[in-house]
């Protein structure tokens, strides 16, 4: 009789909780509340990468539902790969943490990098800060004014790492139009790169983004300490309208198709990146509030006296770009990868 009445009260407690009203989920809000949002940085402190995490972290805690705090920490090494990686493996992926990386570190596995461990297309992409036009440029006692120029005479160039655009771009543009860059990589970042041209280490930078060469040594470029020689982008930029344009160069389809493949990431200028699977919710309200970051006025104003270019691109259509770009044809990756070993 105890067994039959026990049994009774437990049906009807199991029936009781099934017809319990769930409990709330937790809002985006009620999560943030309270937190801090660690905003890792993939290079070394005073480059252009951490001069954008650094004023976003500024400005975006108080666009995040619960107004968390957002704060930067750099993680520099291997051109920021070593970040990518973490994010990827380590990182926690509650939305509580994210990071910028080089524009060109997601498709280092496509392109053959052993040391990339991620699926860039399983990345929480949160949005890009501009979409970017880099440039090469020679140090005015280097002898190089031109192009062309760089058909004929080596140039040495600094790099942060083999998977960095500093790195990449000058390889690509030897192998795909004949150019004699020679690199000299390990420097930690892109400000140590420009030290080394100032030293007479190197004689120039082959990968050097136009925002931050206006944003880092705008006095160089007043002063004419360097000639830009080309434009690495799929369109030029409205500042450069004589300086040639890499895409343009190209003399057969196959070479231009190399060439996009390559320079299609210059769309994510600055991606601010998260670890998959940060729960959906969570990724909408960190993509919104990078967009509203992005228009705030007084991070636009922030980024006015910084000289940063602010041309945005959103979450979702980095994630596509990305996605689009692993379809690239297997044999123009093969060979684009060929030439950056």
């Amino acid at each position: 009789m105890a067994f039959r009445a026990c049994a009774r009260i437990a049906a009807a407690a199991t029936l009781l909780l099934a017809f319990a009203p769930a409990a709330p989920a937790q809002s985006v809000a009620d999560f943030y509340k309270g937190k801090t949002v660690d905003l890792y940085i993939g290079y070394s402190v005073g480059g252009a990468y951490d001069l954008y995490a650094r004023y976003l972290a500024r400005h975006m805690g108080k666009h995040i539902p619960g107004n968390p705090t957002v704060v930067p920490k750099n993680m520099e090494g291997a051109g920021s790969l070593r970040l990518a990686n973490w994010l990827y493996n380590v990182g926690p992926k509650d939305g509580t943490v994210f990071g910028i990386i080089g524009r060109g570190t997601g498709f280092d596995v496509l392109l053959g990098n052993k040391a990339a461990q991620f699926d860039a297309a399983k990345f929480t992409w949160i949005g890009s800060a501009n979409n970017e036009v880099s440039v090469c440029v020679a140090w005015h006692t280097s002898g190089i004014t031109t192009f062309d120029d760089m058909l004929v005479k080596p140039l040495i160039v600094g790099g942060t790492s083999t998977s960095a655009d500093t790195d990449q771009f000058p390889k690509i543009t030897n192998g795909v139009l004949g150019t004699k860059m020679r690199v000299i990589t390990g420097y930690p970042g892109g400000n140590e790169v420009g030290l080394a041209m100032e030293r007479g280490e190197v004689q120039g930078r082959c990968g050097w983004s136009w925002s931050s060469v206006k944003s880092t040594h705008q006095k160089w470029l007043d002063e004419k300490r360097f000639a830009i020689l080309v434009q690495l982008a799929l369109k030029k930029h409205p500042d450069l309208p004589d300086i040639p344009l890499i895409v343009d160069l190209a003399k057969t389809d196959e070479q231009r198709k190399i060439l996009e493949l390559i320079f299609a990431r210059q769309v994510m200028g600055r991606p601010f990146v998260a670890p998959p699977n940060v729960p959906r919710d969570r990724t909408e309200a960190l993509r919104k509030a990078f967009m509203d970051t992005m228009s705030d006025a007084e991070f636009l104003a922030d980024a006015e006296k910084a000289q940063l270019e602010i041309t945005p691109v959103p979450g979702d259509e980095v994630q596509k770009l990305v996605t689009d770009i692993f379809g690239a044809s297997p044999e123009i990756a093969k060979k684009a990868s060929a030439m950056l070993r």
